[in-house]
């Protein structure tokens, strides 16, 4: 409510949500496979609710795919977290949830490990962007929708 819908003159939205709320789930211990789909399960709700709440307020809302974090020491992801991501993308894709999409994990994955950042548009961590990595995220976002 606060960062968008109480602004006045707000017209579009980009949701880029994710990474934390999937690393946290094994940050300190593994998870269950049911603890991964619960957590599937309510991350794409809350995308639905916030669809539901920007479209009640005129704003349309485009969805932005979670990054890869593949090699992060902090979360550690493992398999079954990559899995997670990829349904959460997947849903991001194709549940017509949103207005549009812009695929940040297709433009910032390394081709040859796609649960990974590029090696140029990793900052290091394998978790947050580069300057690179910005610039490659700001480029994919199709100025023309906004027209």
């Amino acid at each position: 409510d606060r960062d968008v819908i109480a602004r006045s003159g707000v017209r579009w939205a980009i949701v880029l949500e994710g990474i934390n709320d999937l690393g946290t789930l094994t940050r300190d211990a593994p998870a269950t496979p049911e603890q991964h789909r619960a957590l599937v399960r309510q991350i794409t709700a809350a995308y639905r609710q916030l669809a539901e709440r920007a479209h009640a307020h005129g704003i349309k809302l485009i969805g932005g795919t979670v990054m890869p974090f593949g090699g992060n020491s902090y979360y550690h992801p493992a398999p079954e977290l990559e899995a997670a991501r990829q349904e959460i993308n997947r849903f991001i894709r194709t549940s017509g949830t949103f207005n549009a999409v812009i695929d940040f994990d297709k433009v910032t994955r390394d081709p040859a490990q796609p649960d990974r950042l590029a090696p140029a548009l990793d900052s290091g961590d394998h978790l947050h962007p580069s300057e690179a990595g910005y610039r490659k995220m700001g480029e994919a976002v199709p100025l023309g929708m906004f027209s």
